[in-house]
Order: structure tokens, then sequence, then C-alpha cells
């Protein structure tokens, strides 16, 4: 894939991640994640595979965390078929920093997560 392809495909998984979470649907955000995906959720912890993540994401949501979106938001090349996006997000609760979203374009042609790091800065 060109390095152009590459990215659309992982501006959309977090477009469609964002857009799972904000329809409260956990499962739907455990899909953009790579079956072997690790996800450190700081100060939560680490959570491995989609079972787990998913898990995670419905907890969250079970506790009222909704409306995230994403600002300062910075994508660098990773590989011939991966992006790490890096940014600031925020939710109606929350709000904190994504320090390393891997995003990788798995072989269907979709860019999953294939690690995730991010932390909780604050409550709101």
């Amino acid at each position: 894939m060109v390095n152009n392809d590459v990215l659309m495909a992982c501006q959309q998984g977090i477009e469609a991640w964002k857009t799972a979470f904000n329809l409260q649907d956990a499962k739907g955000c455990a899909s953009q994640y790579a079956e072997d995906c690790t996800m450190h959720a700081r100060p939560f912890g680490t959570f491995k595979g989609r079972e787990e993540i998913q898990a995670f994401w419905q907890d969250i949501m079970d506790k009222g965390f909704a409306d995230v979106a994403y600002t300062d938001v910075k994508w660098e090349i990773c590989g011939d078929n991966g992006y790490i996006l890096t940014s600031k997000w925020s939710m109606n609760k929350a709000f904190g920093v994504v320090h390393k979203e891997h995003w990788v374009v798995e072989s269907d042609g979709c860019a999953r997560l294939v690690h995730d790091d991010f932390e909780i800065l604050g409550e709101r």
C-alpha cells in the first residue's frame, strides 16, 4: 500500500473507534483492535486481546463516560503498513493524552490497533 492509502485506512480506523465509543458500542470499539493487541490504560492497567479490551470499554461506558473527541492529532509513519497516532483527548467526564496508538493495516485492508497506550490526566 502507498503511504497515503495506509494513512487513510488508519484515519478511518480511529474514526470508526470514536463513532463506536460515542454510540456506546464497546464491541464496536474492540473490533478496531487487532486480536492480540495490548492496551495500556493508565492508571487502570494493561488489557490484552479484544475480550479484555471490550470489557474495559464496557465498564467505562457503564460508568457514564461518553462523547470522546481527539485534538492535536499527530500521525507518524511506522513501517510500510502503519502509523503512530498521538493526541490529546477529552470526554464528558475526563481528559487525557494518547501516548501511542499504533495502527496497522491488516490483510483485509482495514487498519486496527496493535498497541494502545493512553492516560487519564484529570476528571471533569
